[in-house]
């Protein structure tokens, strides 16, 4: 076996750089969003063997929507970049890159077994630059293709070592080119086919048979004229092994699938579902088609599906043509490489066998595949086509009258196909430029006008994406999926009744019932999602929740197993104030699918809507046990051991909301809960900090303002609220208790009595029953010695508020005021006494207007500082006209009416809790997750 040179390394190395290093600038464009983007086997979270247990796209093998794509060899690839880069598309394309190489340098060995070494290299020259090869190169899903190719080769390098001296069998190669095989398969299918090219390799190669030979040799052993030669016995014994191990090969890829093939549309080819002759002679016409386009790749398209290739329908047809050209030319070379012994004849004849057999897999003779013409199964078929033309060139070099034009032509074609190549590349940019370079040259594709409305949807760019989504419908008026995308944007577009229309002529579209034939094997999953987009466009409309129901019901009716229309329909029971049903309805979607995260999620929100903190937890945990970084889970499930009040979930909850800002960074909600955690703690510094980083990254966030600014008036930074209650009621004016909490300080701190004042008219403009403001109202007016206009403030809070005691003493401790200044010699209340009972009645009157945590914390309210008797004893004195010794209570006395004001506070703190309005808008629990089906196609 000929060596490579270093300088040859080096050579097609540079040459591959030079074609792909534009590749590098790609995003991630057609089939790479559902295998990278959308795929979550590549996150190092999901647990490794789901690359085993899912198909190429991350769907479980067993589901019915599969596409049974076993290729868990290169998902772990995928997933190594994301472990290293993430979603960055440059190392995608890099390794894709250095594998398309590594290719190349393997494809030049094998050449060196049948071709000299200047052929050898053209042949590896033109695989390199061939433009075929953009989409398994430059398309990141390719990738299959290549670690497929680089096992298949290796394989059958390993092979052509089992052949010792004397024609002995050499095992270890045999034993190692099993091995390579069943490592190629996992890449992809196809490599399993290189064991039909070490079968051929083996007897026509390194046995030197031809057919004639061998049909001379069975005619002699069947006529008994002679016996079985040892040497064809070790043949035998070589092949009864290689085909004994694809046998097993293919036993266990068949479980892998659990005997299921793929559901495919006649949208993704409809040769394959059309009555014959169309069916055979389109077939039959793809063959050429493909051959044409390796031997004159000008014009590529990245999708050959739908109307692409219009049927061959009948004999007459001038397509046929082609068909029988094709066929004549290839039986042509079989022919000549099976008769005749000679290098020439061998080197067609491995040509032949590595363009016909890795193409089987994809030429719907044993099953149908979901393409009518796909640039990248040709990238191991044209190796095959290579060796053929620089086999053919070798022949007309050798002619002293064309070796210059030979030379000439070799230039000529290397250049020109790197060229197409490298400008090939620019249109994997993104999706909108390969699917535009794609209508260049098809425009009887409806999927192509879709998926450009797909690109321009994704840039919100809906007008003109409609006219693509409208345009699909003209070219396939009976393609569900265009119908389907024009609603979807309409109601994008806010056009709910020309939505409405569109999914109603989508839904007449879906096939009828025929009798005795299983109706959900005839419906693709995908189209199925009208009736979810129809009903999640009606149910806006509370009139027609009945109506939108019966759209699911329909759904699951057609496929029991559609897990999106449980889903969804849990999510209108549960508007419809059903959570029973809901709760069902989820419970059914488990049955099918219990490693789906968001399903755990939904039934644990169910459960907090039937008054089940308990099992909602439980729910929760279930999906953070699937998904340990689910944000959502996360996120509300540390709410719920926050608002639990039991202190052992609180480091719990902690570590969940960490997890969940590590996620999400930029969701002020994350932090503002992280500050309510450690305000629970009594870790002001902490909570000080998780709230000013929710602020920062929303300035008007109306709970992490108020709770920073009573975090301060607590800690006896009572000026530093003042400026975030400012902001505060910038944004939200109408703010009643941070109007409270600014009117408390300002009196108590600042003695600034009129901006007091200023704060409680406030409220009352707001609302003039609010007893909280009234009372702080009156006790300003007391504070400005008008004790006439405090009397009457006090008797209209009264008249609101009945049966609040402390309204009522605080109206006699003004009355008896108003009698000892009218006449002082007659006073009966002795002003200590007055003092001492409004501090204590103001404190009460604090109580009761403070906002629980979560807006939460106890304000201070006009005369109230929770430091303690003093102050307000105080306050008290300064405003009363007599200074009187203040008779002492006693210790009894005093721990009763403390007990009793630490039971209000923890009372109230338990009521607003659950109650506050304020606290509830801010950090409710995130609704379900249901969200619209897009109809992307992919592969």
């Amino acid at each position: 076996m000929a060596e490579i040179s270093l300088k040859e390394v080096a050579l097609i190395v540079g040459v591959v750089a030079a074609c792909y290093w534009n590749s590098l600038f790609c995003g991630f464009v057609f089939d790479d969003v559902s295998a990278i983007l959308d795929n979550k086997d590549l996150h190092p979270s999901t647990p490794l063997k789901n690359l085993f247990q899912n198909d190429f796209w991350g769907t479980p093998m067993s589901e019915e929507r599969s596409h049974k794509s076993y290729r868990p060899l290169t998902v772990l690839t995928f997933r190594l970049n994301y472990l290293f880069s993430e979603l960055n598309a440059v190392s995608y394309h890099f390794l894709n890159l250095i594998f398309h190489g590594v290719v190349c340098v393997v494809f030049l060995k094998v050449c060196k077994l049948f071709l000299d070494n200047q052929s050898s290299i053209v042949a590896s020259l033109l695989f390199a630059v061939h433009p075929i090869h953009t989409e398994a190169v430059t398309g990141v899903v390719g990738r299959a293709e290549l670690l497929s190719s680089i096992f298949f080769l290796a394989a059958f390098l390993s092979y052509t070592k089992s052949k010792g001296p004397d024609n002995t069998i050499v095992w270890t190669p045999i034993a190692l080119t099993v091995f390579l095989v069943a490592v190629a398969t996992l890449c992809k299918e196809q490599g399993i086919t290189v064991v039909g090219i070490c079968c051929v390799y083996e007897v026509f190669i390194a046995q030197g048979y031809t057919l004639p030979v061998l049909w001379d040799t069975a005619v002699q052993i069947l006529r008994g004229k002679g016996s079985v030669p040892f040497s064809m016995l070790q043949t035998l014994l070589k092949l009864i092994v290689l085909m004994f191990s694809t046998l097993l090969l293919v036993v266990v890829r068949v479980q892998v699938i659990q005997s299921q093939l793929p559901v495919f549309t006649r949208f993704d080819n409809p040769a394959a579902v059309s009555p014959s002759p169309a069916r055979q002679l389109t077939f039959n016409y793809l063959l050429p088609v493909n051959a044409w386009l390796l031997l004159n790749p000008s014009e590529l398209c990245c999708d050959w599906t739908m109307g692409t290739i219009p049927l061959v329908e009948s004999l007459l047809d001038v397509r046929n043509i082609a068909t029988l050209t094709f066929f004549c030319f290839l039986g042509s070379l079989i022919v000549f490489s099976l008769r005749y012994p000679g290098d020439s004849s061998k080197t067609v004849l491995m040509a032949l066998c590595l363009i016909v057999l890795p193409f089987i897999p994809a030429s719907n003779l044993f099953f149908p595949v979901g393409f009518v013409v796909a640039e990248r199964v040709l990238y191991v078929p044209s190796m095959g086509f290579c060796i053929l033309v620089a086999h053919g060139w070798k022949k007309l070099s050798n002619k002293s009258m064309l070796r210059k034009i030979s030379w000439v032509c070799l230039a000529v074609v290397l250049f020109t196909h790197a060229l197409k190549t490298l400008h090939r590349n620019w249109d994997w940019e993104s999706e909108y430029t390969l699917f535009m370079s794609a209508l260049k040259v098809n425009k009887n594709n409806a999927k192509l006008w879709n998926n450009v409305g797909h690109a321009l949807e994704n840039d919100k760019n809906f007008e003109r994406a409609l006219q693509f989504f409208i345009q699909a419908t003209q070219v396939q008026p009976d393609d569900i999926g265009a119908h389907m995308n024009v609603g979807r944007t309409y109601k994008n577009l806010n056009k709910t009744k020309e939505a409405e229309k569109s999914y109603m002529i989508a839904k007449s579209l879906m096939p009828q019932i025929i009798p005795g034939k299983k109706y959900a094997a005839r419906v693709a999953p995908n189209h199925l999602n009208v009736y979810i987009n129809l009903a999640n466009l009606i149910r806006a409309n509370e009139s027609r929740l009945e109506e939108a129901d019966q759209l699911y019901r329909q759904a699951i009716s057609m496929r029991p197993d559609f897990k999106q229309a449980y889903i969804s329909r849990g999510e209108l029971l549960l508007k419809m104030n059903k959570p029973l049903k809901a709760k069902e309805a989820y419970l059914r979607a488990l049955e099918l699918d219990r490693t789906n995260a968001d399903l755990w999620y939904n039934l644990a929100i169910v459960y907090i809507e039937l008054k089940d903190p308990t099992e909602a937890l439980k729910n929760f945990n279930q999906a953070l046990e699937l998904n340990p970084m689910h944000k959502l889970a996360l996120f509300n499930s540390a709410l719920l051991m926050q608002e639990s009040g039991n202190a052992q979930l609180r480091p719990e909850a902690k570590q969940r909301l960490l997890n969940y800002v590590k996620e999400e960074p930029q969701d002020a909600n994350g932090y503002f809960n992280l500050g309510m955690l450690a305000m629970d703690d009594k870790k002001d510094t902490e909570a000080e900090a998780w709230m000013k980083k929710a602020i920062k990254l929303q300035p008007n966030f109306r709970s992490a303002l108020f709770n920073l600014a009573l975090l301060y008036s607590q800690t006896a930074k009572e000026l530093m609220a003042l400026p975030i209650l400012e902001d505060l009621l910038k944004y939200y004016p109408d703010h009643t208790k941070g109007l409270i909490l600014k009117g408390d300080i300002l009196m108590n701190q600042k003695k600034d009595i009129v901006g007091a004042k200023k704060c409680f008219e406030k409220i009352l403009e707001l609302d003039p029953n609010n007893v909280q403001g009234k009372h702080n109202l009156c006790v300003v007016y007391f504070e400005e010695r008008d004790l006439i206009k405090a009397e009457k403030c006090l008797v209209e809070t009264l008249a609101l508020a009945p049966h609040e005691e402390y309204i009522q003493r605080h109206l006699n401790i003004v009355r008896s005021k108003i009698a000892s200044l009218s006449a002082p010699e007659q006073s009966s209340v002795p002003a200590g006494d007055t003092a001492s009972a409004a501090a204590e009645e103001k404190k009460k009157s604090f109580q009761n207007s403070k906002e629980v945590k979560n807006e939460q914390k106890p304000s201070q309210t006009t005369a109230g500082n929770n430091k303690g008797h003093s102050k307000n004893k105080k306050q008290a004195e300064k405003n009363s006209m007599e200074k009187k010794d203040t008779p002492r209570k006693s210790t009894k006395e005093i721990k009763d009416i403390e007990k009793k004001r630490v039971a209000a506070l923890k009372r109230l703190e338990e009521i607003e809790r659950i109650l506050n309005g304020n606290f509830l808008e801010a950090v409710s629990m995130v609704p379900l997750l249901s969200v619209e089906q897009k109809d992307i196609f992919r592969e």
